[in-house]
């Protein structure tokens, strides 16, 4: 058997392969994209409620924490549609992709950190602080579940060598 005969896959150039790639990326990166900036913008209001002021000292840190993970992951999953502007028309579209998809890597894990951040803030001030920890607990072990515990099984399941 030739090496083409086992090669698995589809037949395609580095830049047809990055230009794929780019595509499927860009279009994974809308549906985070959404959801951090939705989630951005709600944390934005907060501040300016009247029941913010009187939040004791510890519910305000996690706030302010809250807020600069969702800015940062909000930076993270904008930058490569900024990274693709800046490239385009450069031929450095494969070494593009990569950076781009690792800042989606931090963008979603900055995005669960806000997450779980802001879980943690809403369920204190909801539940009076009774049971917050096992509740966002259990949420963070269903997105990391989701993110990365049944892609990763997928990917060594089914990837051949």
């Amino acid at each position: 058997m030739t090496s083409q005969e086992t090669r698995r896959g589809r037949d395609e150039t580095e830049e047809e392969r990055a230009d794929r790639m780019w595509g499927e990326l860009i279009q994974e990166v809308r549906v985070a994209q959404t959801g951090v900036q939705i989630l951005f913008g709600f944390l934005l209001t907060v501040v300016f409620q009247q029941k913010y002021a009187g939040l004791p000292d510890v519910d305000k840190t996690i706030y302010i924490v809250t807020v600069f993970l969702g800015a940062s992951a909000t930076g993270a999953l904008i930058g490569p549609v900024s990274l693709h502007r800046l490239v385009a028309g450069r031929k450095v579209k494969p070494e593009a992709v990569r950076l781009a998809s690792k800042l989606t890597q931090i963008g979603l894990f900055l995005l669960l950190a806000t997450m779980t951040s802001s879980l943690v803030l809403i369920l204190r001030v909801a539940t009076s602080g009774s049971h917050v920890t096992w509740f966002v607990g259990v949420v963070v072990a269903w997105y990391l579940v989701c993110w990365y515990g049944l892609p990763l099984w997928a990917r060594r399941r089914h990837t051949t060598r």
